[in-house]
């Protein structure tokens, strides 16, 4: 099994065999799970209540862990931190860190959008709401389905071509699909 190291100021994770910085996609995924959990409590609260307070507090928690990701080590995040213990029995998922860079920029950016309009800028709580309510569909995206929405954007955008990028939607063409109507799908039925 390849083992990881990192410095504390690289970004990504070296892994004997791999020539380019990875995360641990498992951890990554555990994380955003983490982070979904609490920012879903915090937005029904807040929708229930009408206390947007539980929601400012995610938010500003979420913008420190989305800094201390891409701006110090990801080791440091809380949401990583307890993200790669639960995970730390199974076997590393190996993604490229180019493409969890601008991921995570994207969501320190909404972070601080969500800051800055609900604190300096005062915005109005339901228009507030329903961006937190984006933002958190985009995690989910990624906890449930492993849809890494900034990875994808990296591979639209970037100049270069990404590597092991999550579920290897890089290198994987899946096979045509079946629909339910096809005489195929009834033949393989009986």
């Amino acid at each position: 099994m390849p083992s990881a190291r990192t410095e504390t100021y690289d970004f990504g994770e070296k892994v004997e065999g791999i020539d380019i910085p990875v995360f641990n996609e498992r951890a990554v995924r555990a994380s955003a799970g983490i982070l979904f959990l609490v920012g879903f409590m915090a937005v029904s609260s807040a929708f229930f209540t009408g206390d947007f307070g539980p929601v400012r507090g995610f938010a500003i928690l979420f913008l420190i862990d989305m800094g201390i990701r891409i701006g110090l080590n990801h080791r440091f995040a809380p949401s990583m931190a307890v993200g790669a213990l639960i995970v730390r029995r199974q076997r590393p998922e190996w993604v490229g860190a180019a493409q969890k860079r601008l991921a995570w920029s994207l969501g320190f950016g909404m972070a601080f959008v969500a800051c800055m309009g609900m604190g300096f800028l005062g915005l109005q709580n339901e228009y507030m709401l329903l961006f937190c309510g984006f933002c958190l569909s985009l995690m989910f995206l990624e906890t449930a389905f492993g849809i890494c929405v900034g990875c994808e954007l990296y591979r639209v955008f970037s100049k270069e071509k990404p590597r092991l990028c999550p579920g290897d939607v890089c290198d994987y063409t899946p096979p045509k699909r079946r629909t339910l109507f096809s005489s195929d799908a009834h033949s393989h039925a009986l």
